[in-house]
């Protein structure tokens, strides 16, 4: 495991750095800074909740940092820094109750963030209780959720490197939901619709698993996530499935398994098309977008987006693609005036 160094900064040479005296992370508790961390790991003994991280990366020499937190989630991406020309980052981070997927074990309580990349260098980092963040939830498969293992990995997992602070992403995307299943387990839906807070994106990614799911039954599960969304006043925006990597002899992607037609003949992206279209609800064509970018690929160099080289397959994405998919997402968000430009990275 890699170990990160610490850096010692002077105001002489660094110019002002961040206060170590931690402030309140939420009433009662002591203030939260580097005390927390050890080697290449922080924990902070906080309860469920979302809270603002605020890190200064770079020390006397050059250095290469990146945040993962809690259940594999990217929070920064590899940040580098020049000898003696420290950077401030900042980001929002949800903190629940089980820490990744809604299904799984509930995880190690409070936050816990991982100091990677190819030269780590922490200089400090102050952690507060968020009082002013938008929520993007996400209701999805195991193609967005925070999956707990490597090679695997959600674009949901990803997402967060791409927002600043003042956004969090609440990922409550599931292995092998399907619209029948989400809407269906207490520990899905149900629990997920209360957290809905007004102004709140909700992001509906479900359609890999409705493999018997008839048409009508689909368009009426849709219809009841974005009505159940509206109902505490949060925004739906439904987003098709992210294409199988599934070629035809052309080099296309022509075919109802790469493009999420069921057995039943039920096309999952122009059914939620048509729920968008009908209900006002924005709508990101994921499938369109992946479609475009696998093809463009082609057979070889689209095998490292998703794990065919790992696993043979075809339909779950490798870190990399989880990030490029996640980027897409995050293109869409700004295209649509869905969040602001200003509170997203590149990555």
């Amino acid at each position: 495991m890699r170990r990160f160094t610490v850096a010692v900064l002077t105001a002489a040479t660094l110019g002002t750095v961040l206060s170590a005296v931690p402030a309140q992370a939420h009433q009662g508790r002591p203030a939260l800074g580097l005390e927390n961390c050890a080697a290449n790991a922080c924990h902070f003994d906080v309860p469920v909740g979302t809270y603002d991280v605020t890190v200064r990366l770079g020390g006397e020499t050059a250095g290469s940092t990146a945040i993962t937190g809690e259940t594999r989630r990217t929070l920064l991406p590899e940040t580098v820094t020049a000898a003696g020309a420290p950077v401030s980052r900042s980001f929002t981070v949800d903190v629940r109750t089980p820490e990744g997927e809604p299904t799984a074990a509930d995880g190690t309580p409070g936050l816990d963030l991982a100091i990677g990349g190819s030269a780590p260098a922490l200089a400090d980092i102050r952690v507060t209780l968020a009082k002013r963040a938008r929520q993007i939830l996400l209701v999805g498969d195991s193609t967005v959720c925070d999956q707990p293992g490597d090679p695997y990995s959600g674009w949901g997992q990803q997402l967060p490197q791409y927002l600043r602070k003042g956004v969090s992403v609440a990922n409550h995307a599931d292995s092998g939901e399907s619209t029948v299943s989400y809407l269906a387990d207490a520990r899905l839906w149900a629990t997920v619709q209360p957290k809905i807070h007004p102004g709140d994106l909700v992001l509906i990614q479900l359609a890999h698993n409705d493999k018997q799911t008839d048409e009508a039954t689909y368009r009426a599960n849709l219809e009841a996530l974005v009505a159940g969304v509206r109902e505490k006043r949060g925004k739906p925006v439904l987003v098709t499935p992210i294409v199988r990597r599934w070629f035809n002899a052309d080099g296309t992607l022509n075919n109802n398994t790469a493009l999420l037609v069921n057995g039943l003949g039920v096309d999952h992206p122009a059914v939620t098309r048509s729920v968008a279209a009908a209900h006002d609800v924005p709508l990101i064509d994921l499938t369109a977008r992946t479609k475009a970018l696998v093809e463009s690929l082609g057979t070889e160099g689209s095998k490292a987006l998703y794990l065919y080289n790992e696993k043979r397959d075809n339909t779950h994405t490798s870190v990399h693609g989880a990030t490029v998919y996640a980027g897409l997402v995050r293109d869409e968000l700004v295209a649509q005036g869905l969040v602001p430009e200003g509170r997203t990275r590149v990555g």
